[in-house]
């Protein structure tokens, strides 16, 4: 059985508590909104990552992160993108799902919605992110998940299935594994590991540079290595969807502190009155020893 309470957490006074018995989530609804916990509840690692000095200095007219799981649209444009989302959220609770609503930005018209469902057992958590267009004419974004996982931890995102190089007629000439660099990307960062079966990269503090890198992500899914713990999230691939910043339906950054994970809708217009849609699913799991088994590119 699920249920939902009102709770303080990190001296934010309007937060909402969703439980199972298995995990539970807090959700700000005093603004945002932002999922600022995801944990087993016997004693599991809080994988969402909380910065405490903006949390304890909000600010009505600057953006900023606060860490948890937010909804943004893409591309990034500056200021679009970053509005500063201190608004208070509405919200209603109807025994299964958490119905989240946002005011509709008044610079940009877009307006967001987070559906929150929690399963009566288990781990599994699924959210429905909704952007609608508030304008009178149509407007181009996909929309964006980003959930700030907490610092120590390593993220896995899988390949596509290795092929050996063979010779016609039976070698396919098309492209499998699109991998997206930024500028300040540096594949050889010891951070790091780029590998046969999985690109993994840990959020590690002795290192001060970011690093970022997008992908198409076929498979549909990116994990999180914490404390023995793995965080799963989730989401979709369409092969007939364009995607941003060259086809991108997940990104991936990381700097001292945190590690974001994040996945992209399709990047298309969205009529007056319409939204754009975003599915994800959440679960926790042992995290598994895998290093044993892969193989790594020298």
């Amino acid at each position: 059985m699920t249920f939902c309470d009102t709770v303080a957490y990190r001296n934010w006074k309007n937060c909402l508590r969703l439980s199972n018995g298995t995990v539970e989530l807090i959700v700000s609804v005093g603004l945002g909104p932002r999922i600022l916990c995801y944990r087993r509840i016997d004693g599991g690692v809080n994988f969402m990552k909380n910065f405490d000095e903006e949390m304890a200095d909000v600010k009505p007219d600057e953006w900023q992160s606060y860490g948890g799981h937010r909804l943004w649209h893409a591309p990034e444009v500056w200021p679009r993108t970053y509005y500063p989302d201190v608004d208070p959220v509405e919200h209603s609770w109807d025994g299964r799902t958490l119905f989240l609503k946002c005011a509709t930005e008044r610079t940009t018209g877009l307006r967001k919605e987070i559906d929150i469902c929690l399963l009566g057992s288990g781990s599994g958590v699924v959210l429905r992110h909704r952007i609608f267009n508030e304008n009178p004419w149509a407007v181009t974004f996909a929309p964006w998940c980003l959930t700030v996982m907490a610092e120590g931890g390593e993220l896995v995102v899988p390949q596509e299935p290795y092929v050996p190089h063979g010779k016609e007629p039976d070698e396919s000439f098309e492209y499998a594994r699109p991998v997206v660099l930024w500028r300040f990307t540096k594949m050889a960062d010891p951070r790091f590991t780029w590998g046969d079966d999985f690109i993994r990269m840990r959020q590690d503090n002795r290192y001060v540079s970011k690093q970022k890198f997008g992908a198409t992500v076929k498979p549909g899914w990116a994990a999180y290595d914490l404390a023995g713990e793995r965080f799963v999230k989730h989401f979709p691939y369409d092969p007939t969807a364009t995607y941003p910043d060259g086809g991108c339906n997940a990104e991936f950054f990381t700097m001292p502190g945190f590690l974001e994970i994040e996945s992209l809708g399709p990047l298309a217009p969205v009529e007056p009155g319409k939204c754009a849609r975003l599915d994800e699913r959440w679960e926790i799991q042992p995290a598994p020893d895998q290093r044993a088994s892969e193989s790594t590119v020298s």
